[in-house]
């Protein structure tokens, strides 16, 4: 009997010791693997990684011998890594020139860039708008389940519709308050007045309803333009152009038609707003631009599943690979490396593929690693595949996109953009709590962050989707440490700045990432696939790509 106590004391210490394999895997995700792809991608040789260059072509080489050196199969239909994404070019001439009658006279001459942006949306070399009537819309949304409607069946074909930016906030009973929905984003506002024949559409700046100065746009939009080449919806529609126009002069618009701005963009605010036309007043637009033709790349690696009911079921890892390429010189440096944005997010899915690799055994849906190509110049390496996806978006599980990391130290702390609206952000958040780690929803829902990088394009398609950023609250840094990050952040952010620096702490982008591969794993491992909340905006979506699914599997 005396012997039996530490007889039970060594078992106890034994099986202290023994480890799952997943958190034996788990813990080959270290700083020194993390750090190799970001400093081979972010390196000069990559040229900054721009869309439809030499640079591109050498990072999907990489990526593809990466994905080859860890046994996973190319993730197209024909077992291929690449999915070639065509694209077509837009430069806009800065002689655009758009005028303002009154009684035959024109009485505003608005400057290109300086009071307006626009370029032709259905993709002419020429535009020509005469004496176009203009009707302010409001914020332009058609929302049934909001019982809201700011065109109340007014009749807008052939019109210039003039919209207020973003969507409703002041009563958190609609749209969601304070958090910006899809419905706030330009997109929208270009997408509804195409669908109701408009001729075209100039959105209201201003930076609180922007979240960022006109000079965002001014020069953001004055850049050559890409769009998925093919797009049949925009060619030949009878929506000619997009556009913006200042603050300053919406203003003098509005005061030519005897109406005060300020006074209609807080009646656009009431679900009882009826559209405005601007009385007495003609806009003449002329446009032109030149186009060219381009692909870029998106780069897939696929790890079947083991179980046979469910191996036709995927999760979906994304992360895009391109960045801003050579620009001017900034002194003496002209590459644009983008070591933060975006080889981070693509060096922490290049570690997952390799870790899950090593589980495949025990992995029962398939794994998806998906690197897309063209996010900074408009996510259409995203958008494509969710046109044309590999893999039916009714069989995803989930997407979990990883855009930017946290290379400033370890927090206590996790952001789910996205958090609360599907059951992803509960597994997330179940791993994180037996962590210790704290999840917080985006603190700054109103910028709309959801509707920004590669997941919305899956999301549109059903496919419950989140986006992980980096916490804020810093462990064992100086109180002042986040607002020091705050500060590195703008300053480096799309500048030549965004390289490796002797000032990075991987330690937290190794404990997000561990988190992200074992919320992945019970996802892969889980009974039912991941859905999103009841009356989520993507909810009905979900619903009906399941079916399609079914439908083609019967």
């Amino acid at each position: 009997m005396k012997n039996f106590f530490p007889v039970l004391w060594m078992l106890a210490l034994i099986m202290g010791c023994m480890r799952s394999p997943i958190e034996e895997v788990s813990e080959t995700i270290t700083e020194e693997s993390l750090m190799r792809p970001i400093k081979v991608l972010s390196s000069d040789e990559f040229q900054g990684r721009s869309t439809g260059t030499a640079g591109e072509e050498k990072t999907v080489d990489y990526l593809v011998s990466q994905l080859k050196k860890y046994g996973l199969k190319g993730g197209m239909p024909d077992g291929g890594y690449v999915q070639e994404v065509p694209l077509v070019g837009q430069k806009t001439s800065e002689e655009a020139r758009l005028t303002i009658s009154k009684d035959g006279r024109i009485i505003h001459t608005f400057d290109y860039y300086a009071d307006f942006m626009a370029w032709p949306s259905n993709l002419e070399g020429e535009v020509t708008i005469e004496d176009a009537q203009l009707v302010y819309v409001g914020y332009g949304i058609q929302a049934p389940e909001e019982n809201w409607d700011d065109f109340k069946e007014a009749d807008v074909k052939g019109k210039v519709l003039v919209v207020k930016n973003s969507d409703p906030a002041g009563d958190p009973e609609l749209f969601k308050g304070n958090t910006r929905l899809y419905y706030g984003r330009y997109d929208y506002k270009y997408e509804k007045a195409r669908e109701m024949g408009a001729a075209g559409v100039l959105i209201i700046h201003t930076t609180p309803t922007a979240g960022y100065g006109w000079n965002v746009v001014a020069n953001g939009w004055n850049r050559e333009q890409f769009y998925l080449r093919g797009n049949e919806e925009m060619k030949g529609a009878p929506t000619k152009f997009n556009g913006w126009l200042t603050e300053e002069a919406s203003s003098e618009l509005f005061k030519s038609a005897g109406l005060d701005l300020k006074s209609q963009l807080e009646a656009a605010e009431d679900r009882s707003f009826t559209p405005v036309p601007l009385e007495g007043l003609s806009m003449h637009l002329d446009l032109s631009a030149t186009y060219r033709e381009k692909n870029a790349k998106n780069v897939l690696g696929l790890l079947e599943g083991s179980s046979n009911e469910l191996k036709d079921e995927y999760a979906v890892f994304t992360a895009h690979h391109d960045h801003l390429g050579i620009t001017k010189p900034v002194e003496g440096d002209s590459i644009n490396n983008g070591a933060l944005d975006n080889a981070a997010g693509v060096s922490a899915v290049l570690n997952l593929a390799r870790s899950y690799q090593k589980l495949q055994p025990q992995l029962k849906r398939s794994l998806l690693f998906l690197f897309v190509g063209a996010e900074e110049v408009g996510l259409l390496g995203a958008k494509y595949w969710a046109a044309h996806p590999t893999v039916s978006p009714g069989r995803v599980t989930a997407n979990i996109n990883l855009d930017g990391m946290n290379v400033y130290g370890k927090t206590s702390d996790i952001v789910l953009v996205g958090y609360g609206r599907n059951s992803v952000s509960d597994v997330i958040e179940e791993v994180a709590a037996e962590q210790g780690v704290e999840v917080k929803a985006d603190p700054h829902p109103d910028r709309g962050y959801f509707y920004r990088s590669d997941h919305f394009a899956l999301a549109k398609q059903g496919i419950p989707a989140i986006f992980p950023n980096a916490g804020t609250q810093y462990v064992d840094k100086p109180s002042d440490y986040a607002a020091t990050v705050d500060s590195l952040q703008n300053a480096n952010y799309h500048t030549v700045n965004d390289e490796v620096n002797n000032y990075w702490d991987l330690s937290g982008m190794v404990r997000d990432v561990r988190l992200f591969f074992q919320a992945g794993y019970r996802m892969i491992n889980a009974e039912r696939m991941q859905t999103w909340r009841q009356g989520d905006e993507f909810k009905q979506k979900r619903l009906e790509m399941i079916e399609q699914a079914d439908s083609a599997a019967d």
